[in-house]
């Protein structure tokens, strides 16, 4: 996974709440090859049903055109568990969520795909939007992880909480696997333990014979 430190990109705001993962991915706009990605992001919303690009939605005005942090509202990405609604994402150069508060399993497909999702203090998360709609795509902001926090036009730097775990997952490019292999040292000394104290699991024959 590619590690993630810090990302710098024009924040676009889609201020709605329980956005789900169907609308992030439409899965019939979806064939599972990678060259599709970038196209299926919230294809229903970026176009019309004859193909005409939707000009009010908010990734296909020019300012926001290559945005690379999203800015939403509650409960974003309800729903399945789809992570083509993460691969979109990243397909278009989007590596930072900021949401008032995600859905958990969207949550965790985002930390398993290096993609950073930020949920800020309530009254941080209003400034910031604020500040977001108030630039307009005007300047870029920066998210960095490594210090949690978020700096650009229209005031102080604002620091974001994440565990500790997510943050190291992210900083060291690392999914589950990743993670657990970190304590092979670990695990290799409990299977010692394990086969010097019951020596007579190691040696079990299959019950299959």
């Amino acid at each position: 996974m590619q590690p993630f430190t810090n990302h710098t990109g024009i924040a676009a705001p889609l201020l709605v709440d329980d956005i789900n993962t169907d609308q992030i991915a439409p899965i019939l706009q979806s064939r599972g090859l990678k060259d599709d990605y970038r196209v299926v992001l919230f294809n229903r919303a970026r176009w019309y049903e004859d193909g005409r690009e939707n000009p009010d939605f908010v990734l296909n005005k020019p300012q926001f055109r290559g945005a690379g942090i999203l800015v939403t509202g509650h409960n974003f990405g309800a729903g399945s568990s789809r992570e083509s609604a993460v691969w979109s994402m990243l397909a278009n150069n989007i590596r930072v969520i900021v949401a008032k508060s995600f859905a958990d399993i969207y949550r965790e497909n985002c930390l398993q795909n290096a993609l950073l999702p930020v949920v800020l203090r309530p009254q941080d998360a209003d400034a910031f939007i604020a500040r977001v709609v108030a630039v307009d795509g005007a300047a870029p902001f920066t998210v960095d992880l490594v210090a949690q926090s978020i700096s650009g036009p229209g005031g102080p730097d604002i620091v974001f909480d994440i565990a500790g775990p997510d943050r190291t997952r992210l900083l060291e490019g690392l999914d589950d696997i990743g993670l657990t292999l970190k304590h092979s040292d670990e695990i290799a000394s409990w299977e010692r333990r394990a086969a010097a104290a019951q020596p007579w699991l190691q040696a079990a024959e299959d019950i299959r014979r």
